[in-house]
């Protein structure tokens, strides 16, 4: 299997993809229309904290204008928090760069608004501009150093929970950029977990010429082994990976009333009793590197009742330990990958930070997804097998209906080759050729003696797929269309509404169905 996969491309070749303008990456959020928020009123500034009424704040109106459609040159203005999150009521720092005498900074909560997709809810004009230093790499990691000096510290109380992006405009009107942070909850108990996935955006973030992927000779030779927190995302105007992986689905989910829970990988790994009582744990469209104290969180959670909803691919594939830096602790993200040797951290006892299928330490992904990491890159048509199932409720589809590219750019199967759950049942099972290797993507659902139920899309493009409402003819939305998108936007709000209500598995128990599929015992 590791040689078809391998043969297939299992890991894009060492070179990160460039989601915001890509035809792998739509540029933000579709669909963000007007809204009747005041930017920078004090009446749209709200006060919220612990226990803060989440269905109340989704009904405010939104703020028209978040969006950076002119970024200006990288240089303008730039920065990064010395925080992933916050809890509400806690400070982070701000950490800027900018030739300008002054920049403003504006804190847009993220959700559906009416369609707006954002709410304003704090503004600091005037702040003092500065150039700050050039980074500096590390010789022996080659990571990504910057030193900057803290530009503005922030107080978030009367911030609701959520996922923001901080706009930073420099006031000569020279450049904007995106800061991302969740603040996140505390309580999880009775909701729909949004896990944040801030440690993948990272390992693609090639700001200051490195990633995890890459150096200056594009490759493996001078890729960082280590990368931190502490500097700019160079994706997206600074926003990462969450405008096209995580947007829509926020989005979404908050326009479907649910009661939600914001966190991060970081913050799981961080506190294993912080999903006691989830109804639901929702992994996002791009969720690749995961740390094993955050897996064994999520799995602890599902054998205590809490459904999984994995709606991306290649989801849990790398594992990864987190390491402090000055700033604070868990700000940087190790993963030597086939290097793992080298890693004194792996030398003093510390697991090997490589693809958790492979050795030491080979704990594959599937034992907890259903499925698992097949290849790259494919464009499929997505195809339906069995109808009936749940998940498809409402759809109106009949088996064998296709909608093209849904599936890509990567796809995950079940395959029982590897740790596989049982009774599972693939409800969509596309046909895919990978670099000359045919194969399938599988939407997957299984469930466990604790009455979870876990749910896997089996493609990256299925929450970018929640803004498909045209024809679809584009390469920034991959040729996806509207019927795609509404097909993905009902099963998405079947397995939500279906996974809110308590264990899946107690009432929509699955039918192993592996025998008719694959012919697999």
């Amino acid at each position: 299997m590791a040689a078809a996969v391998t043969s297939c491309g299992a890991r894009r070749p060492e070179a990160a993809p460039a989601p915001h303008t890509s035809a792998d990456g739509p540029p933000g959020p579709t669909g963000a229309g007007p809204g009747s928020g005041t930017p920078g009123a004090a009446g749209n500034t709200g006060k919220a904290g612990p226990g803060h009424d989440l269905a109340h704040e989704q009904a405010l109106p939104g703020t028209p204008g978040w969006e950076i459609t002119d970024p200006g040159p990288d240089s303008a203005v730039e920065g990064f928090a010395d925080r992933v999150s916050v809890l509400p009521g806690e400070s982070f720092g701000l950490h800027v760069s900018t030739p300008a005498p002054a920049f403003t900074v504006s804190a847009y909560r993220m959700g559906w608004y009416g369609g707006a997709r954002a709410r304003l809810v704090w503004r600091r004009q005037n702040v003092p501009g500065g150039r700050q230093p050039a980074p500096h790499v590390d010789p022996t990691t080659r990571t990504v150093l910057t030193g900057w000096q803290r530009s503005l510290a922030v107080d978030t109380t009367g911030w609701p929970e959520g996922a923001y992006l901080l706009r930073l405009d420099a006031e000569d009107g020279s450049g904007r950029r995106y800061v991302p942070l969740t603040v996140r909850s505390a309580v999880t108990a009775g909701r729909t977990v949004v896990m944040s996935a801030p440690a993948t955006w990272q390992a693609y973030n090639e700001w200051g010429g490195h990633s995890l992927y890459n150096g200056p000779t594009g490759g493996l030779a001078t890729r960082s082994l280590k990368v931190v927190f502490d500097r700019p995302y160079d994706y997206a105007h600074g926003a990462g990976l969450f405008l096209v992986y995580e947007a829509p689905l926020i989005a979404f989910a908050e326009r479907l009333g649910l009661p939600l829970a914001y966190t991060t990988g970081v913050d799981v790994a961080r506190e294993p009793g912080l999903l006691t009582g989830a109804t639901t744990v929702v992994s996002l469209g791009h969720d690749e590197y995961w740390s094993p104290e955050q897996r064994a969180a999520v799995v602890a959670a599902r054998d205590a009742g809490t459904n999984l909803a994995i709606l991306g691919a290649n989801c849990c594939f790398r594992r990864i330990r987190y390491e402090p830096t000055d700033l604070g602790p868990e700000r940087t993200v190790v993963c030597y990958k086939d290097a793992w040797a080298q890693d004194p951290g792996h030398q003093a006892g510390a697991p090997a930070t490589t693809d958790f299928r492979v050795g030491p330490g080979a704990d594959p992904e599937s034992s907890m997804l259903g499925v698992i990491y097949d290849g790259y890159p494919v464009d499929a048509p997505y195809v339906v097998t069995s109808p009936e199932h749940w998940a498809f409720e409402g759809t109106g589809v009949a088996a064998g209906a296709s909608f093209p590219h849904l599936v890509g750019v990567e796809y995950d199967r079940v395959n029982t080759a590897f740790p596989t759950p049982r009774p599972v049942e693939v409800i969509a099972h596309s046909p895919v050729v990978c670099d000359g290797r045919p194969s399938h993507a599988d939407t997957a659902y299984y469930t466990v003696p604790s009455g979870a139920g876990v749910f896997a899309s089996g493609t990256m493009r299925w929450v970018e797929t929640l803004d498909a409402h045209g024809p679809g003819a584009g390469p920034a939305d991959h040729g996806i269309d509207a019927q795609a998108g509404d097909l993905v936007r009902r099963v998405t709000e079947n397995v939500l509404r279906t996974f809110a209500a308590g264990p899946a598995g107690r009432t929509h128990p699955a039918r192993d169905n592996l025998a008719a599929v694959y012919g697999t015992a």
